[in-house]
């Protein structure tokens, strides 16, 4: 089981907490990819909560019934790993030949992640030399807990699967969402249901990645709340109005206003950790996945709010994909992210 690194034939399980998404993509990099098959199904969030033995049994029914639907026939897969599960740190250390670089680093792996090296299944990938220094040479280190991870493997396995490389859910998302050789860092931003990842692209590696508590369901509640709705309509409320001020006499967008202020705030405040780190560093632009995404005038208000041109974003860019699947795919497309991602590793 590789971490991070390429996989060969396989495609890709992105399990989230509504639904699960299915990609097995054709292609590569350099001559762009094309959709092979696909699947989106829903699920109750109760089934990825449930750690229990029978939860583990059904959660793993639902992942091969998402197979068969996808007309998926190999058995490889790479899966997605949530990223408050996952800790994932860029640092510096002395240029070394490469050969020579990998063998001292794996035994100085523990100096970097918040876990004994006994308790953690780690990995990490040689980035090059650091652009503050090029005499220095910055590593992408990434580990999970080795428990977290044996029980995730052990449900996927047990359907008959075999799980070829596991990748923490940020790093997948911006290599779907980001454009290669752009001069200015980029920032993606997915806001999910109960957390936000941040990841910052810089010369075509990751440099900042990050998770911060507080997602969709957080709008949901207060909009459940100061509108005395229920919850379900308070998630129409906000996906059809959004921002709008001129929707509903304003009053979404007041009290998603109050909540979203902090959330531009950690933005604002990762670009800076971001540009004191790298001084020759500029975030150039924010492009948003998930429910960011498909909240209306939410690229405005994060405009509007950090002074940076934000978008949404499309995690189709490089993908090929026939009217017939654009129109399966028209309500649910802005959801993949982490599915192409993964999908679009090198298997070099």
């Amino acid at each position: 089981m590789n971490l991070l690194h390429g996989v060969g034939d396989f495609f890709s399980l992105d399990i989230g907490t509504n639904s699960m998404r299915i990609v097995q993509l054709s292609g590569d990099n350099q001559h762009g990819w094309t959709l092979q098959r696909f699947a989106y199904v829903p699920i109750d969030q109760k089934l990825t909560a449930d750690s229990s033995d029978l939860g583990k049994k059904r959660l793993g029914e639902a992942i091969m019934g998402a197979v068969v639907q996808a007309g998926i026939h190999t058995k490889n897969v790479a899966i997605g790993l949530p990223a408050n599960k996952t800790f994932t740190s860029i640092v510096e250390t002395e240029t070394l030949p490469e050969k020579e670089l990998k063998k001292s680093f794996k035994y100085e792996m523990d100096k970097y992640i918040p876990m004994a090296l006994s308790d953690a299944k780690a990995d990490f990938i040689i980035l090059g030399p650091s652009p503050n220094d090029p005499a220095r040479t910055e590593i992408l280190v990434s580990s999970i807990a080795k428990d977290y991870a044996e029980s995730t493997m052990e449900t996927i396995e047990k359907t008959g699967l075999n799980i070829v490389a596991m990748e923490p859910e940020p790093l997948a998302m911006a290599r779907a969402l980001t454009n290669p050789g752009a001069i200015d860092a980029t920032m993606a931003v997915d806001f999910g249901e109960n957390s936000t990842d941040i990841v910052i692209i810089y010369k075509n590696h990751p440099r900042l990645v990050r998770s911060i508590p507080g997602g969709f369901s957080v709008l949901v509640k207060a909009i459940s709340s100061g509108l005395n709705v229920r919850e379900d309509q308070a998630r129409q409320f906000i996906l059809k109005f959004g921002l709008d001020q001129n929707q509903v006499e304003g009053q979404v967008f007041k009290i998603l206003d109050t909540h979203l202020d902090n959330f531009a705030s950690e933005l604002a405040k990762s670009v800076r950790f971001f540009q004191t780190k790298y001084i020759n560093g500029k975030v150039g632009g924010i492009i948003l996945s998930g429910y960011a995404s498909m909240i209306p005038l939410f690229a405005n208000f994060i405009e509007a709010k950090t002074g940076i041109a934000t978008m949404n974003g499309n995690p189709w860019q490089f993908v090929r994909t026939t009217p017939e699947q654009q129109q399966m795919l028209m309500n649910v497309a802005s959801e993949f992210a982490v599915a192409i991602g993964l999908s679009e590793r090198s298997n070099d």
